[in-house]
């Protein structure tokens, strides 16, 4: 075998593994290096569940970092806004190759719609960093977590002062 033919199926073997984290299916664990499609990864498996009528605010995307989380988010609507404008033929394509064959079988008209739809949910799709969403639970249950309640959490310059 070629270095070319070992460097082609290296690419098939990690665009199957990312198909496969992306379905929404079961679960995955996704550990890898910076720049290496985790996001792209998520943004399809988030993508996959719209497809499957899953209502935008019943989907919740944790990650480190606030950067990470904008990052998602503008992929995500990226992508939901193409597919609100794209011919038939570029859509169908888009979606052979999110589910890894032809036969997807999604209704190009929800798969158009999705944008529309992600755009109406009040408070939009929930990508969060960790420390936000663990704000939002203590702040939602001061009591449980022994807090008073309209605790204020300290900012980074607070902390420093």
């Amino acid at each position: 075998m070629s270095e070319f033919d070992l460097i082609r199926q290296a690419i098939q073997d990690a665009s199957h593994e990312q198909r496969r984290a992306a379905n929404p299916e079961g679960s995955f664990y996704v550990g890898a290096n910076a720049g290496s499609g985790k996001t792209h990864v998520l943004v399809n498996r988030v993508s996959r569940l719209l497809l499957r009528n899953v209502s935008p605010d019943q989907i919740l995307c944790l990650t480190y970092t606030k950067a990470a989380a904008s990052e998602m988010q503008t992929r995500l609507f990226n992508k939901l806004g193409d597919w609100s404008v794209m011919n038939e033929d570029q859509l169908n394509k888009e979606l052979s190759e999110l589910f890894g064959r032809e036969d997807h079988r999604v209704n190009l008209a929800d798969a158009r719609a999705l944008f529309a739809k992600a755009l109406e949910i009040p408070g939009g799709l929930k990508v969060q960093t960790i420390h936000a969403f663990c704000e939002f639970i203590l702040s939602r249950f001061p009591l449980e977590a022994e807090l008073l309640p309209g605790f204020e959490t300290l900012s980074d310059m607070d902390r420093v002062g």
